[in-house]
């Protein structure tokens, strides 16, 4: 799939197309309309593989989105230099139309939903020799637009739902959480009932139907509905993807580059390294991640983004069945002590960051001493090891807490760990306190891959007061978090002005 994703000189043929005709005062010969270009199968091919493109653009998965999921988390804060991007992770909001922390993000979420509706408006006319095909187009299309709606709903919570292409002088209306929600689900269960159980080789890392049952239990999760994500994940169990998927035996296979697309991967995002062009719309545009770039050690990369001291103090409260260090820790923290307790370095050199701690998943220290803007890590967006972690969450909240030990037993016995019940044999069936506990394995597991910002919404634990004060002793940056406010971010300004269908999000 990362040699089809290649060609993207549709994106500027659709960038174009999204001008309304009485501004293109002169036709360019060199460059075909809308209504020129959805005619063919190859044409339907094209328009979805332009969505997949959207992955690569720094408002999104490029860049900027981890500062928001994984820096404002108590995982991680900034102490870059550009203090306004810093601001943006400590919940320091003054100007609402700061370009890389709000505007991108939210102009390249619409401008992905804007090629999915593309998608599903003009392939529907398009005569197939395969329907089963011209029906998968179409589900990938609701499955993408689903998902960056997913975190549009992580981000801002109450945005404008748009299901058709859209010109420059539309005003659609916001529409509250709970609607968005709703369509999410719609695009995720149309998308279900059509994306099959696993592609052929030249397609890998499209959407099965394993990633379609995550992102709905993802959905329902979030909105605490609780047996309706059972209902998603039981496919992994119980379902038609039993037995599919699996723990690698190396837990860093999950980060490198060397074992992509593996029996743990569930949904990735493809990255490559072969075009090192800019981040705009022509055929040699990058599809690579700039995220090594912005979170290497000073000396290496630009340290915009670093890692809270607690987590290497919770991976070090519990030694394995050999008495060893949880070897999760040696994969997922540069820290003070890496080289003492592991024999590592780092990129190649000694210690030399002082009391710093960098996020090391995805970083490329494995076979080179540098970073650049071209990391090719695929990002995995949803991991077997998260699966198996949200199912027992789940039977938890339904009160089946005795069943969920199982499912948070597997992860652990990976990394040498003793079965949950014998290291902690106080939680017994309390449903709070194995609650507690999960909230910890979560972050052992699945530190820095974006899911803790959801994961922090989804507990309640930004709702209150209380409860912001117990992350403050671990993030100090929550000291600024205001409830109520904070949970959401601002709508850009100039969306709000622009638009008098839109109102500025609660507190700001």
């Amino acid at each position: 799939m990362k040699n089809l994703l290649k060609i993207q000189i549709l994106l500027t043929v659709m960038l174009v197309s999204s001008c309304s005709e009485d501004l293109l005062d002169v036709p360019n010969p060199n460059t075909l309309t809308a209504d020129e270009f959805w005619q063919s199968e190859e044409d339907a091919r094209l328009g979805v593989n332009a969505i997949y493109a959207m992955f690569y653009k720094p408002g999104l998965w490029s860049r900027w989105i981890y500062f928001r999921l994984d820096l404002t988390s108590d995982e991680g804060f900034s102490t870059s230099p550009w203090l306004e991007l810093g601001d943006w992770t400590r919940f320091q909001y003054i100007n609402y139309n700061f370009w890389e922390g709000n505007v991108q993000t939210w102009r390249d979420t619409y401008k992905a939903v804007w090629r999915c509706n593309q998608v599903l408006a003009n392939v529907p006319d398009i005569e197939f020799t395969n329907p089963e095909e011209k029906e998968r187009i179409l589900a990938q299309a609701k499955f993408l637009r689903a998902l960056h709606y997913y975190y549009a709903a992580i981000m801002w919570e109450n945005i404008p739902i748009v299901l058709e292409p859209s010109s420059p002088e539309d005003l659609p209306e916001q529409r509250p959480l709970e609607e968005l929600w709703e369509q999410i689900e719609l695009d995720l269960t149309e998308a279900l009932a059509v994306l099959p159980v696993e592609w052929d080789a030249a397609n890998v890392g499209r959407p099965t139907k394993g990633a379609v049952n995550a992102f709905l239990a993802r959905t329902y999760m979030q909105q605490r509905k609780w047996q309706d994500a059972k209902q998603a994940l039981d496919y992994f169990f119980v379902g038609e993807g039993t037995g599919k998927y699996r723990l690698v035996q190396n837990f860093q296979d999950n980060f490198t580059h060397y074992n992509e697309n593996n029996s743990e991967s569930v949904f990735e995002i493809q990255f490559s390294d072969v075009n090192k062009g800019g981040d705009g719309e022509g055929p040699n545009a990058t599809m690579s991640t700039n995220r090594p770039q912005f979170f290497a050690p000073n000396g290496i990369g630009w340290a915009d983004g670093q890692a809270r001291p607690w987590i290497v103090d919770e991976f070090k409260k519990e030694l394995t069945t050999d008495g060893e260090l949880d070897p999760r820790l040696r994969y997922t923290l540069f820290y003070p002590d890496l080289e003492a307790d592991f024999g590592d370095n780092v990129y190649g050199r000694s210690w030399n960051w002082g009391n710093n701690i960098y996020f090391r998943k995805y970083a490329r220290d494995y076979f080179r001493e540098n970073e650049d803007y071209f990391a090719q890590n695929n990002f995995r967006m949803v991991r077997y090891a998260d699966i198996l972690l949200m199912y027992a969450e789940v039977l938890n909240e339904l009160g089946q807490t005795a069943e969920a030990y199982a499912y948070v037993d597997e992860v652990r016995a990976r990394s040498n760990m003793r079965p949950l019940a014998e290291a902690y044999p106080q939680i017994g069936n309390d449903r709070m306190a194995f609650l507690e506990r999960l909230k910890t394995e979560r972050t052992l597991e699945l530190f820095s891959e974006s899911v803790r910002w959801p994961d922090l919404k989804r507990w309640g634990d930004l709702e209150s007061q209380g409860g912001v004060d117990q992350i403050a002793v671990r993030d100090p940056d929550f000291n600024n978090y205001i409830v109520g406010r904070s949970i959401r971010l601002p709508i850009p300004q100039t969306e709000v002005e622009n638009n008098p269908n839109l109102n500025q999000n609660p507190g700001y």
